[in-house]
């Protein structure tokens, strides 16, 4: 057993002595314990592993193995516009994107966002990331969508979606079909279709929902948010028979009890992307009504415009989030709340296992022999933040961040080493990017470059449909429910 300054591919390579957490189905946590990878498998994990001749060993002592993560919702393309959204609201966000500029993009621009997304993912130890796409305005920005995810090594599913037409409209179109048709065969990528219910009766989205039973994949959707989709959605989905449990229902903020009953009774799960919801306005986080009805929770970044592209941010807000509401709940009726009902462990689950389950990989999400090989190591023996190692899952959702991942492995290979990313080449990506800056820039012009980090509403009303595919309307999507946190009585 040989240790190696950087791991080499093709050998056989051991965490060794880190604190593991298995996320396994009894969440066994290893004190002192290693985890052996052969190929792309996870060959063993125990105290004191026997490993092969030739195998190469990382010192994971004080540190902690972890399953690598998965993010289920993440607008890669637009991480070419980084926190250029700080301080937007999502209508500010809708009139951006979807009425005025999301269609200044070219396929480049949308190569630039996914690359450097994709790397940022990987940097921060998300394993796999959903690219919930939906600027693909032709089958070319698709294919630049693709290519750029192939181009890094990590994993990768495909949401393929387009808000500047119906999805009825671009799931018909042959050059879409053939495109789907050979990503769906694809080894390297995972596919699902990507579009919103607007809660028309006569639900036009009925079309793309075929097209996505005909190819086999899941519909990933942002369900619940206030303004463009609430629970006639939901109802249209459910009637029609298209909830199945292939389905992300993304946010699912502002839903009633008949809703979240649908989404238990089908299958199908719920992305939280709590920064997005505590900032932008899609509803108050509802990571306490889903836990409510039993439906499985992954965790989501949304989109860089405004937020950070990591998921410890996320488990800590929705911490923060669902403990917030906990407590004003109860203080609203004169109670204390002694105990927490979301613990670390539960997150850090949502943000791996849950993840795995939203996507059907059953071989991610748990570090058991047998399945894939993604693994993070978070270790920094620089920070006085890394000791002492006393609560591993509030270790990891409260004070560890993407600078202390000093390890990523995806499928075996190492992508992150020594707390940097392996075989990058950051000035080429960091030039990519700066010339779809540029080019956004110049179309714009400097005036409405500067007016669209805080644009005005334009005199069109956006408030009741903020997609401009269709003619329909509905306050629907503004109806309050019973409380700011839910139906009457939802509360634990």
């Amino acid at each position: 057993m040989t240790t190696a300054e950087t791991p080499v591919a093709g050998r056989p390579l051991l965490l060794r002595g880190g604190t593991v957490l298995t996320m396994d189905d009894n969440h066994t946590v290893l004190a002192a314990g290693d985890v052996l990878i052969v190929d792309d498998r996870i060959a063993a994990v125990g105290p004191s592993v026997d490993v092969p001749e030739g195998t190469q060993v990382i010192d994971a002592t004080g540190g902690i193995v972890m399953p690598g993560m998965i993010d289920t919702h993440r607008h890669m393309w637009q991480t070419a516009m980084r926190a250029y959204g700080a301080d937007w609201t999502l209508t500010q966000y809708f009139v951006w994107y979807y009425l005025e500029h999301g269609k200044t993009f070219r396929p480049e621009d949308i190569h630039a966002g996914n690359l450097t997304s994709a790397w940022e993912s990987l940097e921060a130890g998300v394993t796999t990331t959903v690219d919930w796409s939906h600027g693909l305005q032709s089958v070319d920005h698709a294919e630049a969508a693709a290519d750029a995810l192939r181009a890094v090594p990590g994993r990768f599913v495909l949401a393929y979606g387009n808000i500047q037409a119906g999805p009825w409209q671009w799931s018909a179109d042959p050059a879409v079909r053939a495109f789907l048709e050979r990503i769906r065969d694809d080894d390297e990528l995972g596919l699902q279709l990507a579009f919103d219910v607007t809660g028309d009766p006569a639900f036009p989205e009925r079309a793309a929902f075929e097209v996505a039973r005909e190819l086999g994949v899941g519909v990933t959707t942002h369900a619940g948010v206030w303004g463009a989709t609430n629970d006639d959605g939901i109802r249209l989905m459910h009637e029609n028979g298209f909830m199945t449990p292939q389905n992300i229902y993304v946010h699912s903020a502002t839903l009633t009890e008949d809703s979240y009953q649908r989404m238990a009774a089908t299958g199908g799960s719920v992305s939280v992307s709590t920064e997005s919801e505590q900032s932008a306005g899609q509803g108050y986080p509802p990571t306490w009504q889903v836990r409510k009805y039993g439906i499985p929770v992954s965790l989501s970044m949304d989109t860089s415009v405004w937020w950070s592209g990591d998921l410890f941010s996320a488990m800590r807000t929705t911490l923060g989030a669902d403990r917030a509401r906990e407590h004003l709940e109860a203080h609203m009726k004169g109670d204390t709340v002694t105990h927490s009902h979301l613990r670390a462990e539960h997150v850090v689950d949502w943000a791996t296992r849950g993840g795995a389950k939203a996507l059907g990989r059953d071989d991610l999400g748990s570090l058991e022999p047998g399945k894939k090989a993604d693994v993070v190591l978070i270790k920094n023996d620089t920070s006085p933040v890394s000791f002492p190692m006393v609560h591993p899952y509030g270790q990891v959702a409260f004070q560890a961040q993407r600078g202390d991942v000093h390890t990523v492995i995806v499928d075996g290979k190492v992508v992150k080493y020594a707390n940097q990313l392996v075989g990058v080449d950051l000035a080429a990506v960091r030039g990519e990017v700066e010339a779809t800056v540029d080019f956004l820039r110049s179309a714009l012009g400097e005036d409405a470059w500067a007016a669209g980090m805080n644009p005005d509403l334009p005199k069109d009303e956006v408030l009741d449909n903020p997609y401009q595919y269709t003619e329909y309307k509905s306050e629907s999507t503004r109806e309050a429910r019973g409380t700011i946190f839910g139906d009457p009585g939802s509360g634990e």
